[in-house]
């Protein structure tokens, strides 16, 4: 599969929600033909550089995002909502004329099923849902599901960039609740 690869300062994990302002004309194009081909983009968290200027070089692993809303509030920039889907990883890329990196991608398999949960971690996400209604997280709340679960906690919790992304690469949401709850307890968090 053949996707646009927007680097970012920032993990979007499977079934989050992203919020961008798009300016950036290479930006604009992918957004363009994303919206017209109903196709996803690729997002992967920065490497080295910066989001805006020459191109990135992006993490070989990311998440796809597809476009659930949008808007073009004045001439040039684009407002959109975009849910992660398919985690998947870089296999070979190229940069466009205006900079844009379109890459051959495979994607991965979701985790498998079944992983145990962690009592402590599906507690903070029962309490955060009922503290907020819920509004900080994808719909519909699935807290019996451990991988669910884990993605929410590494998407909120304030960890660095790089804590995130290796949370992103685990291909097991039990060790990715593990790590997690390694990091509440660390904090003094025991559910």
């Amino acid at each position: 599969m053949n996707v646009a690869i927007f680097p970012l300062n920032a993990v979007l994990f499977p079934d989050g929600m992203l919020r961008l302002r798009i300016f950036e004309q290479r930006y604009l194009e992918m957004t363009k033909r994303c919206l017209r081909d109903e196709t996803p983009f690729g997002v992967c968290l920065i490497k080295e550089g910066t989001e805006v200027g020459a191109p990135a070089v992006p993490h070989h692993v990311g998440c796809l995002a597809a476009i659930t809303e949008w808007d073009m509030p004045q001439l040039g920039v684009f407002t959109l909502v975009a849910r992660g889907g398919a985690r998947f990883r870089i296999v070979d890329h190229s940069v466009d004329r205006l900079g844009l990196i379109t890459a051959e991608i495979e994607t991965w398999d979701a985790d498998p099923p079944g992983a145990e949960m962690v009592p402590a971690c599906r507690k903070l996400v029962e309490t955060l849902i009922e503290r907020t209604g819920g509004e900080i997280f994808s719909e519909p709340a699935r807290v019996d599901d451990a991988v669910w679960v884990s993605y929410r906690l590494a998407e909120i919790l304030p960890l660095a960039h790089q804590a995130r992304q290796e949370l992103l690469e685990l291909r097991d949401a039990g060790e990715r609740l593990r790590r997690i709850a390694k990091v509440l307890a660390e904090e003094g968090y025991t559910g």
